[in-house]
């Protein structure tokens, strides 16, 4: 299970440190935004290094700078021949960016005498105004996707928003983005992962973030700060009451394997809620 993916500058390795031993469920080792230009060919070098050595089994993602600059390939040749566990692609456009980067990474692979296929794809799909209309076509774009995340931020930019959240709360252009990548995930067959909260002080809003998430249907949440990521953990776990609701249902199917529908606690319930109990038991 992947609830907590939290960020990690790739030019720090203090910051690297401290992430390996914290709760998160997997790093993001950073070599986009959180780089500055001219610091980057280090930060490769740095990144590479932090995937040789581990961080106690937590799955190692690297999100590599756009496909339409310069450094794309620079970063995917310096950090492939340390086998991440995953690519995060930002700023992707449409199921044309995803095929593109799994052709590349079709390549290092075979160059690195690595799994074909083993490296996975996270996306994060809302950044422009322009990749919104693309979310309809990313099921079956490459056996590597993973998930599918959004952000806020760089939205933000590109329409040209004053802010994009009143009273920590994001405005409602911003809530369609959300809604669109969640029901892209869906259909693509894929995971829903939450953008991060930008507010590192405001618990508050963490929490409500969070629990949001969790119950609108995204399985995981991206982090930028180490305390944010116990609040991640608990608000994207189902509650013990979740869990015997999850068991029930499965057990009442069970029993009845031909049945559509049942009665549970006075209740219809029907596949799409056995979906829903696998789910949150970990088993779909």
């Amino acid at each position: 299970m992947t609830r907590s993916l939290l960020f990690v500058p790739g030019d720090s390795g203090r910051k690297f440190d401290h992430a390996a031993a914290s709760a998160a469920d997997a790093l993001i080792l950073d070599l986009e935004d959180s780089v500055a230009p001219d610091q980057k060919p280090a930060a490769r070098a740095q990144v590479r290094a932090m995937l040789e050595r581990g961080a106690a089994g937590k799955p190692l993602w690297v999100r590599i700078n756009a496909l339409d600059g310069d450094d794309a390939l620079a970063d995917l040749a310096a950090v492939m021949p340390a086998s991440p566990y995953g690519i995060v692609l930002p700023k992707c456009a449409g199921r044309e960016g995803l095929r593109q980067l799994s052709h590349y990474l079709d390549a290092f692979e075979a160059a690195a005498g690595a799994v074909p296929g083993a490296t996975r794809i996270l996306a994060i799909v809302t950044e422009t105004a322009q990749s919104l209309f693309g979310l309809h076509d990313y099921r079956d774009a490459t056996p590597r996707l993973w998930g599918l995340s959004w952000g806020g931020e760089d939205l933000a930019a590109d329409v040209g928003a004053l802010r994009n959240r009143d009273a920590g709360r994001y405005t409602e252009p911003f809530r369609l983005a959300r809604s669109l990548c969640l029901m892209a995930a869906a259909a693509a067959g894929v995971r829903a992962i939450d953008t991060v909260c930008v507010d590192l002080d405001a618990p508050e809003v963490l929490a409500a973030e969070s629990g949001e998430a969790f119950r609108d249907g995204f399985v995981g949440k991206m982090a930028i700060h180490p305390r944010h990521v116990d609040a991640v953990n608990a608000a994207l776990s189902p509650d013990e009451g979740q869990l015997q609701w999850a068991r029930a249902v499965v057990a009442a199917f069970a029993g009845n394997p031909a049945a559509g529908t049942l009665r549970l606690d006075g209740r219809m319930i029907d596949r799409p809620h056995l979906r829903l109990a696998r789910r949150l038991l970990g088993e779909d």
